[in-house]
């Protein structure tokens, strides 16, 4: 059986093999443990491994700041005043003297309408009421002399009297076929054109005044009670750079049911025209004002089941701190019970703290700078 004997020999080759090989891999490991426990020692081999250092750490120095809180919330602009121009009277339009986009001033005409039939009313009236006087006038020197009755001295001056208010009345009539403008302002995109037919519900053109401009916002009920009118609010609209200042001229005597807000109205100038009514507006409002707040970063901050908790350093050691928090900023934190002026708050490896562990200080930072912060809260009730 040859195919036997070549298995037995080679399986009687590597276990020879293996038995040469065997005293060098353990030499090899030997040397290898030896040279681990070399590089533990001190220099040159033959000193203690040295201790790892405490952890360094930055810290925070709190100090009195200034605090402002603020209430973020939406607002719309909206015009002073704005009508959409239409006639009071049915007629075709005779001329049209506004220009789109125009600034017009209180009184300008701005459409008028076929007046010719009022004007020929106006003269045939005209003309009776003058007959009517003179005639008047006859029946009154008659009266004097004795020839007529009262009766017949009141039916002249009665007929005269009423054909004086058919021609007031013609006049009202004439005046409102000239369309002038109500107040100052900017004329939007004209509607209507010369020889159409105008209904009392046609519009011709938009009229907007819109300097000064109107912020309508809503505060929640629970701050609306700090707001009278004269107090300042700012705004930012999108697209036009930096803040403007508004002040508050009305608040709505009652809270939104849906909402739980209370809206208000404030004005604000608008000389350059760059606010448009119907913009979204960022309204910030003051809700209080804390001259000496104690802040802390907010990563300094942690959350705990129950409360909220962070680390000062005493006597070179790290120790947890319950605290309770107030106004909170985009980077900044209130503490309102638990910390006092001059404590050193750590502010990196929060992680890797534990009550009484020693470390260093690699950087200590300064008092807080005296820039005002800013609270953004929701306009949720």
């Amino acid at each position: 059986m040859p195919g036997l004997r070549r298995a037995i020999f080679w399986t009687l080759a590597l276990i020879a093999i293996a038995a040469l090989a065997a005293p060098k891999l353990m030499n090899a490991n030997a040397d290898r443990g030896r040279d681990r426990s070399s590089a533990g020692d001190g220099p040159g081999g033959s000193g203690p491994a040295l201790k790892s250092q405490p952890p360094e750490v930055r810290i925070h120095v709190v100090a009195p700041e200034r605090l402002a809180e603020t209430l973020i919330s939406p607002g719309t602009l909206v015009a002073n005043e704005r009508i959409e121009v239409v006639s009071e009277n049915a007629g075709l339009v005779a001329r049209i003297d506004l220009e789109e986009g125009a600034h017009v001033a209180a009184g300008d005409l701005l459409v008028k309408i076929d007046d010719r039939e009022l004007v020929t009313e106006r003269d045939r009236i005209t003309a009776r009421l003058e007959l009517a006087e003179r005639q008047a006038k006859r029946q009154s020197e008659l009266h004097e002399q004795g020839l007529i009755s009262d009766d017949e001295l009141e039916v002249a001056t009665t007929e005269a009297d009423a054909l004086e208010a058919e021609l007031a009345q013609v006049g009202v009539r004439l005046a409102k076929t000239e369309i002038r403008a109500p107040f100052a302002g900017i004329l939007g995109l004209r509607r209507v054109s010369e020889g159409a037919f105008l209904s009392p519900q046609t519009r011709i053109v938009t009229l907007v005044q819109s300097d000064p401009m109107k912020l309508e916002f809503a505060v929640p009920e629970r701050y609306a009670a700090r707001y009278r009118p004269g107090d300042s609010v700012t705004f930012q609209v999108e697209g036009i750079e930096g803040e403007r200042r508004a002040s508050i001229y009305a608040i709505e005597p009652s809270v939104d049911p849906a909402t739980r807000t209370v809206p208000m109205r404030a004005t604000t100038p608008n000389a350059d025209g760059r606010l448009l009514p119907g913009a979204f507006a960022d309204v910030s409002v003051a809700v209080r004002d804390v001259a000496d707040a104690l802040t802390v970063p907010s990563i300094a901050i942690v959350p705990e089941l129950g409360g909220k908790k962070l680390w000062v350093l005493e006597n070179g050691a790290a120790q947890p701190r319950q605290v309770e928090t107030g106004i909170r900023t985009g980077d900044r934190v209130e503490v309102t019970r638990g910390l006092q002026a001059g404590d050193a708050v750590i502010t990196s490896g929060i992680q890797i703290l534990r009550p009484g562990l020693a470390v260093t200080v690699a950087t200590e930072s300064g008092a807080p700078a005296a820039t005002p912060g800013t609270a953004a809260l929701g306009t949720g009730g």
